[in-house]
């Protein structure tokens, strides 16, 4: 009988090697447990059943074969709700596309198919991927596998709950101001951003185009270095992308601590302020000791413009998603069966309005949900005329500052470590009626978007669910296509603390 507990990629590899159980009986086992322990956490949107069989078939045909098995065939995965995969639902976790079902498949799920890994479902998010919490998917709560009383954190909270509760062995999510690093370091999980254009956003229903980035969740980094490899790269179908010139962390062989050694860790005096919960820094604290008894160099380091990201952030993100989201206008992917009672019920109003108005009034009115409509709503108004120089150039002007504090911090260090976030998971319902608090919780994470840099949060001590500790989460930045940088003091970090 396969055991899903703490299974990374690496062990399924082998074990699917071994045949000590095939993909077909791994994805029963999986179906299995997450049909008895979802009803509780609520991480999945749908399962795609039919689609995992099939390609569990394949690999087990393959395999019987004596064909060569990449290291990710046959892994079940998990998919954020808001990249496609061909022939399956895509909400987004929106009522508005409640309907849809994609027509084609994300580059990402394209790279992934061609490795026979496998996918078991798709997962919550905070609707169209705004949000920190996955309290606002249009469909349900999911819960923090560690307390479920708190929040998973989001938007990627979903697919970081999954992996967290061993629901899937790794996961996809995506990230645009802190989506998979925030949830990944609720959950206790790895959770990587990499640099701008290193992974396609072909097929990511687009949040906000200039900071959006698919990424890897997993249970150690040397998971979602596997999966990072498998997806990055190149694509015709980006402009935005580049080919990868990093140097990629070998998972094949053993890290040599002379290398590690070599990395100057920065530590920004800006991201270590009062407003740190007590939890939350003495677990960096502990870290960065860690780190520091293996003779590894730390220098403070300023990024003097960070006290004005949140601010610059939330004016650039709301205005390209007010220019993303205009696609969803009531006619295409319309959502109308969904409401066919409605036309019934409201008759008497609907003759009153213009057909236009209407279906303006029953898709895009009941169609998104509150803080989509706020993000539009903000977004259009600094677009608007008069507004556009008061504000989104200005915004702008200071993300280029923000960049340009990096570029000049990584003349001095090759790392930067900070919190992932300011608290531990905060209780359900607890901010989601102050958006200004919710928007606080993604403080150390949204620069990183800002200036295009990969990230990893790393979890900051062991933790095992149902013995009452809340995750804490470190974060750290690397230069632009540098994850091995980061990757590398992360599984170093992770065999230090697994010993």
């Amino acid at each position: 009988m396969i055991s899903l507990q703490n299974l990374t990629i690496k062990q399924f590899h082998q074990g699917l090697l071994r045949k000590e159980f095939s993909a077909f009986e791994s994805v029963q086992a999986f179906f299995d447990y997450i049909e008895e322990k979802d009803t509780k956490i609520s991480a999945y949107l749908h399962l795609t059943k039919d689609l995992a069989l099939s390609q569990a078939n394949k690999v087990d045909v393959d395999l019987a074969e004596g064909k060569d098995l990449g290291i990710l065939a046959g892994v079940p995965l998990a998919i954020k709700d808001n990249i496609l995969v061909e022939g399956e639902p895509a909400t987004a976790a929106s009522k508005i596309l409640a309907n849809y079902r994609a027509a084609y498949d994300a580059t990402a799920i394209k790279k992934l198919k061609e490795g026979d890994a496998i996918f078991l479902g798709k997962t919550n998010l905070d609707e169209f991927a705004m949000g920190s919490s996955t309290e606002n998917s249009a469909f349900k709560i999911t819960k923090n596998p560690y307390d479920l009383e708190r929040v998973p954190g989001g938007s990627s909270g979903g697919s970081a709950a999954a992996v967290a509760a061993d629901m899937a062995v790794a996961a996809l999510g995506s990230d645009t101001g802190g989506s998979i690093r925030q949830p990944a370091g609720f959950c206790g999980v790895v959770g990587l951003k990499p640099t701008y254009g290193a992974v396609s956003r072909y097929g990511l229903i687009a949040m906000a185009s200039s900071l959006d980035q698919i990424g890897t969740i997993a249970k150690t980094v040397e998971d979602a270095a596997i999966l990072f490899e498998a997806i990055k790269g190149k694509d015709e179908l980006d402009s935005t992308s580049t080919d990868y010139g990093g140097v990629m962390i070998n998972h094949h062989t053993e890290l040599n601590l002379e290398d590690i050694r070599k990395l100057k860790i920065g530590l920004p005096k800006e991201y270590f302020i009062e407003g740190l919960d007590k939890q939350t820094g003495s677990a960096i604290d502990e870290a960065v000791k860690l780190l520091k008894s293996l003779k590894i160099d730390f220098r403070e380091i300023s990024l003097p413009h960070t006290k004005y990201a949140l601010s610059c952030y939330y004016i650039i993100m709301p205005a390209e998603v007010s220019a993303n989201l205009a696609r969803f206008d009531g006619i295409r992917y319309s959502r109308m069966q969904t409401h066919a009672e409605g036309g019934q019920r409201n008759s008497a109003s609907s003759r009153r309005r213009s057909a236009l108005e209407e279906i303006y009034f029953r898709q895009r009115g009941e169609g998104f949900g509150d803080e989509v409509k706020r993000r539009i709503i903000l977004g259009t108004f600094v677009l608007s005329s008069g507004y556009y120089d008061a504000y989104y150039s200005k915004a702008q002007k200071v993300r280029r500052l923000i960049k340009e504090d990096f570029d000049k911090a990584f003349k001095e260090v090759d790392v930067i470590l900070t919190p992932v976030s300011p608290t531990t998971a905060f209780k359900i319902g607890e901010k989601v009626d102050d958006p200004l608090a919710m928007y606080l919780s993604d403080i150390f994470t949204i620069t990183v978007n800002l200036a295009g840099l990969p990230a990893v949060s790393i979890p900051a001590k062991k933790c095992k669910i149902n013995e009452g500790e809340t995750p804490v989460g470190f974060q750290l930045i690397g230069k632009p296509f540098r994850e091995a940088d980061i990757l590398g003091i992360g599984r170093y970090y992770e065999n230090l603390i697994n010993k």
